[in-house]
């Protein structure tokens, strides 16, 4: 990978990881992921955010760095926006090879120094309103922007170029190639690192939606012509297209949503299918739109993501040994974990011998405060009157969206 410039002093360098790890062993990468850091270069030499030692990343950051004529020992201030260890895990490699380099973070950021990799010396905490002087002009200011996605991150701010530095807030899945700007990207690729946004946004960072407004408007006094994440595209042209897609993102939690139902649906012997067909011609019969995913086929992290930005969803399973199928129960705990609440919902299946899904299911469900539709449980195959019931659920279901 080269070195992209963004100004004439600061400089987007990027390794991009194609591996079949998981990202915080849960999401998977089919297309990989891009780690970012960036290059201030004036009397003083800061580089911003790290990486781990994933795929010869550290390799790649390095060479890149030499092509400036630059070595990680000429670095005199390591500014870390988040601690997280794909941003930080090489962290105890770079202090062995440049001892003085000054590390700079939050107070809970240098906390994350200490506990994670033991160093104590030449760290610096910094909060809101502080301020680096590199020399000859440039300088970097840093705000504090909690829980975006952990308690210690901050964005920091150059004037020269009016470039943000992110870190995870405004990032995305997807490796970049041998480009990296926004406007190097086809209307076709956009499309696709749009999708891989939400995914990445619904993935990492949905829990914290409230705080992402927050740190919007912490920053949305300043002059902005650069956002510049730690994953993923690098905006140059259309910056205010990422921050706004992020408060869209953002604006799921309480609404409004896209009117939309998102279908997770899974089946052990195509009794629970049968069923979910009459209700998907109800839903089609009212003109809403709806993705689909069956589990566990399709990973949760693609299930996720399009209940995270729909205003429906429909659940369908059979009882499992008198409770919710296995792999339902595990999208449902997602589902909790990143906060997708206040959803019209229903919920349909089958059972063989005896029910009992239906009950560990509105247990589930209780702290998603969903406005459920009346599910509809049927022992083995579903007659004609259930097929019936089903379409209409389904249009009751559609409509409900319509009407959000």
């Amino acid at each position: 990978m080269k070195i992209h410039p963004i100004t004439d002093k600061i400089f987007a360098l990027h390794a991009d990881i194609k591996s079949d790890d998981l990202f915080e062993g849960i999401w998977p990468i089919p297309y990989g992921v891009s780690l970012n850091s960036y290059l201030v270069k004036s009397e003083k030499i800061a580089l911003i955010d790290l990486v781990r030692d994933w795929v010869g990343a550290p390799g790649e950051l390095a060479g890149q760095l030499a092509s400036l004529g630059i070595g990680l020992d000429d670095v005199d201030y390591l500014i870390m926006n988040h601690l997280e260890p794909d941003h930080s895990g090489w962290l105890a490699e770079f202090r062995a090879i440049n001892p003085h380099a000054e590390i700079i973070a939050t107070q809970k950021g240098i906390d994350l120094v200490r506990s994670f990799y033991g160093i104590e010396d030449g760290v610096r905490a910094v909060k809101t309103g502080d301020r680096l002087e590199l020399g000859e002009g440039v300088a970097l200011d840093f705000f504090e922007t909690p829980n975006v996605h952990w308690p210690e991150t901050m964005m920091t701010w150059a004037a020269d170029g009016q470039v943000l530095f992110s870190c995870d807030a405004f990032g995305s899945f997807g490796a970049l190639g041998d480009r990296v700007f926004d406007d190097q990207f086809s209307e076709e690729e956009h499309i696709f690192f749009e999708s891989e946004t939400l995914r990445y946004y619904a993935n990492i960072v949905s829990s914290f939606s409230l705080f992402v407004k927050r740190a919007v408007e912490k920053v949305g006094s300043l002059p902005i012509e650069v956002i510049a994440p730690s994953h993923g595209i690098v905006w140059r042209t259309a910056p205010g297209e990422i921050i706004d897609r992020y408060v869209r993102y953002a604006n799921y939690l309480e609404g409004p949503r896209e009117k939309e139902i998102a279908i997770v649906w899974g089946s052990m012997y195509g009794n629970t299918e049968r069923g979910l067909d009459a209700v998907i011609e109800g839903i089609e019969a009212e003109g809403v739109p709806y993705s689909i995913h069956r589990v566990p086929n399709e990973d949760v992290s693609w299930v996720l993501a399009d209940a995270y930005k729909s205003e429906g969803i429909l659940v369908a399973m059979p009882t499992y040994e008198y409770k919710m199928f296995p792999p339902m129960a595990y999208v449902l705990d997602i589902f909790e974990r990143k906060h997708v609440w206040y959803r019209k919902a229903l919920r349909i299946g089958s059972f063989g011998w005896v029910g009992g899904a239906k009950k560990e299911y509105d247990n589930k469900i209780a702290p998603l405060k969903w406005e459920s539709i009346e599910s509809v449980e049927w022992a083995g195959s579903p007659d004609e009157d259930t097929l019936a019931m089903l379409y209409d659920r389904g249009r009751a279901l559609a409509r409900a969206v319509k009407e959000a």
